[in-house]
């Protein structure tokens, strides 16, 4: 990229990126882990009843279902935050640009790092508001990082999927801190180094993030961050030389002039949120979503009913779960291949609206593989079997790298790019008020059902199988989209600056 951001540095911000989203955006979900060292901390420990009758949940002569219960909770507040918190963060993000939503990201991670170190099981309470906070900054910086895949053209979607799927790895962290915790290290040391990596997310942001946002396709001489002087003197000079109107590359919006101020060119944002392509969406996102947060929100007190309450042997299995989380990053590009396979083979490759029809075609069948995946691990997580979790873990982890790599890669494809952070926050946001039904969930098994997650696991594969409308609905608005290009006559090179994302979705 001649004049503009080189292959080294663009390589060096997908690096870094990766490292980012992997090691920090996502600790929330190792939920499961962290619980283990907080168990053995006495945290939430006087919800603890003395128990005369043997249960599933008895452990040393107590009944520590209401215990489980409140841990339950914290990852169910933490996790609808990270969701529903993403809507105002998106509009922050495509009004304010990269540099302010990241300076808002650090600042909530560091926080809630800093309250985890400096919590104690008098003061529990602190966990509400550490995970929330955690959830919210990590969606957020991962939110930043996707536009990566704007830097790579071809590769667009398998960028974007393996950031997602860099997030889902980012779970196993807590397996460290539990790890380390056996091993002597206390939980305020290994939190208060989480903290101290905020440095790391600052260096990032000014040297190696735009300000504004990657625009999407990528303009000629494009670059971002952070310049030398001397670099600079040379890229002011070359501006004075632009013929008026043109933009330099930092300052190449991602729409045009006409758009500032709120107004949007082609399809108007509110348009796009009310078409039924957005709403199945949401409903294809929100059921398998809730799926995923049970099998989380539930995992410790699943795992000690069919373990009988032996204790090492959760301990092995909760390891193996979170050892499983960091092979998100390699499960979640395949389907980034899915989705960008038309773009790769040696014929001619369509431009312009046969190229962004072409992109939502592909999505169909990345649709309809997420929602089997979901399935199949639905089906092993029903099965009352101890050693088939292992299954359930791994087809956990690959269904869970291609609903979120999914998602973020569809709302690209489908809709204009300038609505990506909006859409994108509201769709998240809205799946969180599905998500609320984990907590009643949750209070379900642990009282009428006694621990056994059985039913309503069956329950579960039923509602799953309602996200097999979305892709339906998809291929539906691409034979209407062809349709009407055969009706206009459009040529199989259309030009490349007319976009089928200005159409309006139905």
């Amino acid at each position: 990229m001649a004049g503009g951001a080189g292959l080294a540095k663009r390589l060096g911000t997908l690096l870094s990126g990766l490292l980012e989203c992997g090691a920090f955006c996502g600790i929330i979900f190792g939920w499961a882990s962290l619980v283990f060292v907080l168990k053995d901390l006495g945290y939430f420990e006087g919800l603890c009843q003395p128990s005369t009758t043997p249960s599933p949940n008895l452990t040393l002569g107590s009944d520590c279902s209401g215990q489980d219960e409140q841990f339950s909770l914290v990852f169910t507040i933490g996790s609808f935050m990270n969701n529903f918190m993403t809507f105002p963060m998106g509009v922050i993000f495509d009004r304010f640009g990269t540099t302010a939503a990241r300076l808002i990201a650090i600042s909530l991670y560091t926080g809630g790092t800093l309250l985890v170190a400096f919590s104690t099981p008098e003061l529990a309470v602190l966990l509400f508001p550490a995970m929330s906070m955690l959830s919210v900054g990590g969606i957020l910086l991962i939110l930043t990082n996707m536009q990566v895949g704007n830097l790579f053209g071809n590769y667009r979607s398998i960028i974007i999927t393996l950031y997602n799927g860099a997030f889902d790895s980012s779970s196993a962290i807590f397996l460290i801190v539990k790890l380390l915790y056996e091993h002597g290290l206390s939980l305020r040391a290994m939190f208060l180094f989480l903290a101290a990596c905020s440095a790391w997310h600052l260096l990032r942001t000014f040297f190696l993030m735009p300000r504004s946002r990657i625009p999407y396709p990528l303009p000629p001489d494009y670059d971002y961050g952070l310049q030398c002087r001397r670099r600079s003197r040379s890229y002011r000079a070359h501006k004075d030389k632009q013929t008026r109107g043109e933009a330099g590359p930092e300052e190449t919006p991602l729409e045009p002039p006409i758009a500032r101020g709120g107004d949007t060119p082609g399809t108007p944002f509110r348009t796009c949120a009310c078409s039924w392509l957005f709403a199945w969406h949401v409903a294809w996102l929100s059921v398998m979503q809730l799926r995923h947060y049970l099998f989380i929100g539930t995992l410790n007190p699943q795992l000690e009913h069919l373990a009988h309450g032996d204790h090492a042997l959760v301990s092995t299995y909760t390891n193996a779960f979170a050892f499983t989380q960091l092979c998100g990053v390699l499960c979640a590009p395949w389907n980034g291949l899915i989705l960008d396979r038309h773009k790769r083979g040696k014929g001619p490759r369509p431009e312009g609206i046969l190229a962004a029809l072409a992109d939502l075609r592909s999505a169909v069948l990345s649709l309809v593989v997420t929602v089997a995946l979901c399935l199949l691990f639905s089906v092993f997580a029903a099965v009352p079997v101890l050693p088939a979790q292992f299954g359930t873990f791994v087809l956990q982890v690959i269904s869970r790298s291609f609903l979120y790599g999914g998602n973020a890669a569809f709302l690209a494809i489908a809709f204009p790019p300038q609505h990506f952070g909006k859409l994108y926050g509201l769709a998240m946001a809205l799946s969180a008020l599905v998500a609320l039904l984990q907590y009643p969930c949750v209070a379900l098994v642990q009282g009428p059902l006694q621990g056994d997650p059985f039913y309503m696991n069956l329950g579960l594969i039923t509602v799953v199988l309602v996200a097999f409308v979305s892709p339906l609905v998809v291929a539906r608005e691409c034979q209407r989209r062809a349709k009407e290009l055969g009706m206009a006559g459009t040529p199989l090179a259309a030009p490349p600056s007319t976009e089928i994302n200005a159409e309006t979705p139905h």
